[in-house]
């Protein structure tokens, strides 16, 4: 739209423009500084550099725009940077809307900690759990540890060996790979995620979101199910009237792969997300979480 608009007007102002040079520049670098405010303010839709309709206006010394000084950079996202970014932003929008549907929730556990998990049948997502908690640590804390810290996870979360980021994009959206932790007795046995992260940010509130993604080339792991995260979601809002506090909220979605029960399932995944808050508290009982 913002190319055909362009267009339009540098066609209608041509002549006018042509006889007067001095406007000619002004209104090049009008455009320019145009384009790059929107670059700036996030569309990841604009090209990197002002078209070359744009910088015949105003001949050689319109030549590139200049890059942005913060961490949105067109040129910087590829079209397959900016399918994870889409991902990303996609499974944003659809757990927003789960959380803010008044959907009927059944109990399934209730913790010592205080966490509550339940879950509810939606479509295209099937069985979602969710998991309620408030815990004794700031929401900076918390998202220190859950997205800038995240390939740091199995240093204290035994439930995982490995966590990689494959890839950053920008300053919110990572393309990770996880592998889940060989354990005697599992009933589900090993399985690793190729998974697209994002985060963003709602009035006080910090979203951190997870979808199933594809990466080339990252073969199967031997001895693990690849499985898919259709939906993961945690919400870090800080404890009204006590900041120092945060209300954590967890929804999840996978499909596990294999031949698996839905009982064994619907065992296994609210019971993943206990044992994640278990040893996430454990990790930062110097905060006093309970």
């Amino acid at each position: 739209m913002l190319r055909a608009t362009i267009k339009l007007c540098c066609g209608i102002a041509h002549d006018h423009l042509r006889r007067l040079p001095g406007l000619k520049i002004t209104a090049a670098a009008a455009i320019q500084k145009d384009v790059r405010g929107l670059v700036v303010r996030g569309s990841h839709r604009l090209p990197s550099k002002i078209p070359h309709y744009v910088q015949r206006l105003k001949g050689k010394e319109t030549a590139t725009c200049p890059e942005p000084a913060g961490d949105i950079s067109t040129s910087r996202f590829p079209s397959v940077d900016l399918s994870y970014i889409t991902q990303g932003e996609t499974a944003l929008k659809r757990a927003l809307s789960i959380l803010q549907q008044h959907t009927s929730w059944q109990a399934e556990m209730m913790l010592d900690s205080g966490a509550a998990v339940s879950s509810t049948a939606l479509p295209g997502l099937g069985k979602v759990f969710r998991a309620e908690v408030i815990l004794a640590v700031p929401v900076a804390q918390l998202h220190q540890e859950l997205f800038e810290r995240i390939e740091q996870m199995p240093q204290w979360n035994p439930t995982l060996s490995q966590v990689k980021v494959l890839q950053r994009v920008g300053a919110d959206t990572l393309v990770t790979h996880e592998v889940t932790a060989p354990s005697p007795g599992n009933l589900v046995g090993q399985r690793d995620f190729i998974s697209v992260r994002h985060r963003g940010k709602r009035e006080t509130a910090i979203y951190l979101v997870g979808t199933a993604t594809h990466i080339e080339p990252l073969p199967l792991q031997e001895g693990c199910i690849r499985a898919e995260s259709r939906l993961s979601c945690i919400v870090l809002q800080p404890l009204a009237g006590d900041p120092s506090c945060t209300h954590f909220t967890w929804l999840l979605s996978m499909d596990l792969k294999g031949w698996i029960p839905a009982s064994v399932i619907n065992r296994v995944l609210p019971q993943s997300q206990a044992d994640f808050i278990k040893h996430l508290c454990q990790h930062l009982s110097a905060t006093t979480c309970p």
